[in-house]
């Protein structure tokens, strides 16, 4: 089965920034997983390819859920913060991502 050619421009603008909370580490550590916060039109193929591409690392798959947006007031008005969504990133064994590189030393 051959890779699917992308736009490299566009997949160095797929991954918007790592998800980096509590659940998110611990996700991390059990199932060898990353979660990355991606722009909302972004497919599973397309953020396979973008993080094996920046990272250099073997994706075996990848999960992608929608977050809903909260509805928040601002004075008077009633206002609701836009949808995201996130890629649940999962790593073959042995393979790591360290966002943390410069902390060593």
């Amino acid at each position: 089965m051959s890779t699917p050619k992308f736009n490299e421009e566009r997949l160095l603008n797929i991954l918007l920034a790592p998800q980096i909370s509590e659940k998110a580490t611990f996700v991390a550590e059990k199932n060898e997983q990353v979660i990355f916060r991606v722009v909302s039109d972004a497919t599973k193929p397309e953020v396979k390819a973008a993080v094996e591409k920046l990272f250099n690392v073997v994706v075996n798959s990848v999960n992608i859920s929608v977050v809903k947006g909260k509805q928040k007031r601002f004075g008077r008005s009633i206002g609701r913060r836009s949808d995201w969504k996130k890629a649940y990133v999962c790593l073959a064994a042995g393979q790591e991502i360290n966002f943390a590189a410069s902390e060593q030393g």
